[in-house]
């Protein structure tokens, strides 16, 4: 079976979502209950942080061989690879620290600063 491409993975992932919209909920519900060490403390632990945003990786569609060894590398990252300007944690600012990926294939480049990754789309 070929390959899909980050954009036909979004897609197909759309369209079962939009198929099988209560079923999910409903297990997404149950599981919460039965596991109530996963609450909203759980994700302002280092290791929910990290979890976190590894999920928001995939879901964007990046790939990556080992996304434990990408998430250390952007944690240690502290400059922009490209205008090397200093990079800060958070949501807000044209140097906040981002991933760039190639949309079209999904793999990683580098870690960017907001502006140079708006640039480079």
């Amino acid at each position: 079976m070929p390959q899909r491409t980050a954009e036909e993975r979004k897609e197909y992932k759309r369209q079962y979502y939009l198929k099988n919209k209560e079923k999910i909920n409903k297990l997404n519900n149950e599981w919460k209950l039965n596991n109530p060490e996963y609450n909203k403390e759980y994700f302002k632990t280092d290791k929910g942080i990290k979890c976190n945003r590894i999920n928001t990786w995939k879901n964007y569609g990046v790939i990556h061989n080992d996304f434990n060894q990408l998430y250390d590398y952007y944690i240690n990252c502290k400059n922009c690879e490209e205008c090397k300007i200093e990079l800060i944690e958070g949501n807000y600012g044209n140097n906040k620290k981002v991933l760039d990926h190639d949309h079209h294939t999904g793999i990683f480049r580098n870690v960017l600063c907001n502006t140079c990754n708006l640039k480079r789309r």
